[in-house]
């Protein structure tokens, strides 16, 4: 899905940039679509984000359940 889209991407950015060679597009409109461009990306960026400091959360407690396992586990070893 990705792939297919991508394409349509592509060849819609290929048709714009022909039509800026031609004047054929107003400069406030390519302004506004990098704006809207960047606005998403922002928007994305902070989800990948929010998205990564979940994970990590999620890491280091497991981490800190793993340890506390492995001592619970070594001291009854130890016991007998």
């Amino acid at each position: 899905m990705n792939h297919f889209l991508k394409s349509i991407i592509d060849w819609m950015m290929d048709k714009e940039e022909a039509m800026a060679k031609q004047c054929a597009v107003p400069m406030k409109e390519i302004e506004l679509q990098i704006k809207k461009v960047q606005e998403q990306k922002e928007k994305i960026q902070k989800e990948y984000d929010d998205a990564m400091q979940e994970l990590n959360e999620v890491l280091e407690r497991l981490e800190k359940i793993k340890n506390a396992e492995i001592l619970r586990c070594e001291t009854k070893k130890e016991e007998a």
